[in-house]
């Protein structure tokens, strides 16, 4: 599964996307994995995980062929 990342979660992980071996079945899982993965993630205030351009909840199941995006928090002014 691949995973596209954007903002600091791409600086954090040192590109612009990765790749799963095994697809998760819910979306907490894979955000628990990508935690493991790359602990900085977790000091971000938030981060939202969208699935098919649409932002998706904890509880959310995930398919193989699902398009995922870790969007974190974006500041502006």
């Amino acid at each position: 599964m691949k995973v596209l990342l954007f903002g600091i979660a791409k600086d954090i992980a040192g590109a612009p996307s990765i790749t799963l071996d095994a697809a998760p079945e819910k979306v907490a899982v894979l955000r628990e994995q990508l935690y493991q993965r790359y602990p900085r993630l977790r000091e971000l205030r938030s981060c939202m995980i969208a699935v098919n351009k649409v932002y998706a909840a904890d509880g959310d199941t995930l398919q193989p062929g699902d398009e995922i995006a870790v969007i974190p928090p974006v500041s502006g002014g």
